[in-house]
């Protein structure tokens, strides 16, 4: 434990976690599809901060995508752009930010005027060639920050801490219990008993489940009513949700208590297993986006990065199972494979 946690927390720190904002997921309305919208559209593209993942023909589907985790950024480019930069009107550009993470949508802003205002500089030099009577004003970019118009952190960390709240509950205080019983040396008579793998592990994981659930109520209660953390969402999807996701997070902490014999062993593997990727692989602090590709496929395995997800679209963007349903299905098969995996090493244990 002393040489592997600080190996791979440098690893980590160093090489994946960072809070450098770039390739930031943009989906272009252009509505004018001229060329002075194409050469705006290709300063964005130009830029390594922003990644366009394409074009939609209306605002619904840069709504949709932001709902869906899928962008940051709706670049809405105006009918009467062009038109209104040839007869030196002020053209208009429209940017719809996520603000449901709010450090990546203020960095993402400072960029994006980054880019604005330099358009807006080249326009009034360009006004030297212009003919007489005809000006040139700037570019006006309208922002929009949708879900967190303040940028306000606590509403994006208070909701990620139900995640790590429930991860610590579920798999760090129950990798101790069997592993409790075999140092005891009463796991035996347990085993011989006419129970079942199955009522075992349910039995052992009962009693921290009651404790999670009382948590996370404490949580919302605090978030919602102290911190004022807005809940646009359904409180019953958000219970529902919050239960699977702490199912899979006890039958966890129950099979690494499966695996070892040791409370000492199996304290440090849920540590190394649960803990330290809900709080550094889930998106919770650390933008998923930002880091290397392979690393983005390594927090697909953490169930905690989906419930995070989940938790960001019920606090903040108030959508429903509609638009979830791809992630909770994702932690219900997480919690049943690992329940078929927890019967299986118990009856092991019992051959």
């Amino acid at each position: 434990m002393a040489l592997a946690l600080p190996f791979l927390m440098i690893l980590l720190f160093g090489y994946a976690l960072t809070l450098d904002v770039d390739r930031i997921p943009t989906v272009v309305y252009d509505a004018d599809e001229s060329p002075a919208s194409r050469d705006l559209i290709s300063r964005f593209q130009g830029s390594r901060y922003f990644q366009i993942l394409g074009f939609t023909n209306g605002y619904g589907m840069i709504e949709r995508k932001i709902d869906r985790d899928e962008c940051i950024l709706g670049l809405v480019i105006p009918k009467d752009y062009s038109r209104d930069l040839l007869l030196g009107h002020r053209p208009q550009v429209q940017l719809l930010f996520d603000g449901s993470d709010s450090n990546t949508a203020s960095i993402a802003l400072g960029y994006a005027n980054g880019i604005i205002q330099p358009l807006a500089l080249e326009i009034r030099t360009r006004a030297q060639n212009r003919p007489a009577g005809i000006t040139a004003a700037p570019v006006n970019a309208q922002l929009r920050v949708w879900y967190n118009s303040q940028l306000k952190s606590k509403n994006y960390i208070v909701p990620g801490l139900i995640a790590l709240i429930l991860m610590i509950i579920g798999a760090l205080l129950t990798s101790l219990t069997l592993a409790r019983e075999w140092e005891m040396g009463t796991m035996e008579q347990l085993l011989s008993t006419p129970l079942r793998p199955a009522e075992v592990a349910l039995g052992k994981m009962s009693a921290y489940f009651l404790l999670g659930l009382i948590d996370m109520l404490l949580t919302i209660v605090v978030g919602v009513g102290i911190f004022q953390v807005p809940q646009r969402g359904s409180y019953a999807f958000l219970l529902a949700t919050g239960c699977l996701f702490l199912v899979g997070s006890l039958l966890w902490g129950i099979l690494v208590s499966a695996l070892t014999r040791s409370q000492l062993v199996a304290y440090q593997l849920a540590m190394l297993t649960s803990f330290l990727p809900a709080f550094l692989l889930s998106g919770f602090v650390f933008s998923i986006e930002n880091m290397p590709l392979p690393v983005q496929g390594i927090t697909h395995i953490f169930p905690t990065r989906y419930f995070v997800a989940i938790l960001k679209g019920i606090f903040l963007r108030g959508v429903g199972m509609h638009v979830l349903y791809f992630q909770v299905l994702l932690l219900a098969i997480y919690a049943a494979v690992i329940f078929l995996v927890v019967i299986r090493k118990l009856k092991q244990k019992v051959a």
